[in-house]
């Protein structure tokens, strides 16, 4: 199974209204394939130009390590200099934080992850876990 656009889309969708219920900062969002490669992207009004690379970021270290944002965040923590190396590895495009989410199929395979910035890392999770979810997916943050 793979994220088709469709499902990309109905994310993106119902991550943004998600933020809009919970009157987030303009957010935007991004969904990636089990690849590491962009399915879709969208970002609010408002919301700052430079957004989409932190997006994916969050998305690519995910999908990448296999590892959602919050465990990136905790190994960071831990070990920064597996992460400084890890970082390194991928040119400087993993942003090891909450917001990043694994995105699994019924049978808890990876198959791609969703990254969303423009609130606070918490509240990104929280927006793009109700867009997966929307989609029929699982989420792991």
């Amino acid at each position: 199974m793979s994220i088709t656009l469709r499902k990309a889309r109905t994310i993106i969708r119902k991550a943004l209204e998600k933020g809009q219920e919970l009157e987030l900062k303009p957010l935007s969002v991004v969904v990636l394939d089990a690849g590491g490669h962009v399915i879709a992207f969208e970002r609010e009004d408002g919301a700052a130009p430079g957004r989409f690379a932190i997006a994916h970021g969050k998305a690519y270290g995910s999908v990448m390590l296999g590892m959602a944002g919050t465990a990136q965040m905790k190994r960071a923590e831990g070990q920064a200099y597996f992460m400084a190396a890890v970082n390194g590895v991928y040119g400087g495009q993993v942003v090891p934080v909450p917001g990043g989410v694994l995105v699994r199929d019924k049978k808890g395979a990876v198959i791609g992850a969703v990254g969303v910035t423009g609130d606070t890392s918490d509240n990104d999770a929280a927006a793009a876990l109700a867009g997966i979810e929307a989609a029929g997916l699982s989420g792991e943050i």
